[in-house]
Formats: structure tokens, C-alpha cells, sequence
């Protein structure tokens, strides 16, 4: 037990010292020339495509009803099959 808490103290730790090292890297972009526009960019981007998997997350329940419905149809055009029709010479 005494590991378990050793390791995700292990485990916190490495991930605040990635989250500093990332702070860090992104103070020294807006620093640079151009740097601060970068960094606006990439937060429009990160935006975007929050955005994006949203709307692709909102496509799944549909694709499972366009699957229900298509499982539906198919069951009702086997059940319901046009009788064939019995063609007779017509004499003139």
C-alpha cells in the first residue's frame, strides 16, 4: 500500500513538473518575435477542434438510429414481397 502511495506521488509530480516545463515553454514563445501570434493561433486551434469533437460526438447516436432504421427496413421489405405477377396473351 505504502508503494501505491509512493507511486502516484511519483506519478503527481512528474506531471506538474510537465505542466511547469509547458508553462515555461510557452512564456518563452510569447517572448519571441511572432511568438505571441503562434501561441494565439494555437489556441484558436485548440478551439476549433474542441468544436470539431463536439459535432463528431454528436454523430454517433445518429449513425446508430440511421442503423436501427436501415435493420427495420430491411426486416419490413423481407416481409412484404410483391407477389408475382402472371402475365396472359392477349388475342387480337
Amino acid at each position: 500500500m505504502a508503494q501505491a502511495k509512493r507511486a502516484k506521488a511519483k506519478e503527481k509530480d512528474l506531471i506538474s513538473k510537465l505542466a511547469d516545463a509547458g508553462e515555461e515553454a510557452m512564456a518563452r514563445l510569447v517572448e519571441l518575435p511572432g511568438g505571441h501570434r503562434m501561441v494565439e493561433a494555437v489556441h484558436v486551434l485548440r478551439d476549433r477542434l474542441d468544436e470539431l469533437q463536439a459535432k463528431l460526438r454528436s454523430l454517433d447516436p445518429l449513425e446508430r438510429r440511421v442503423a436501427e432504421l436501415e435493420k427495420r427496413l430491411a426486416a419490413l421489405e423481407k416481409k412484404v414481397k410483391p407477389p408475382a405477377r402472371k402475365t396472359t396473351a392477349k388475342t387480337g
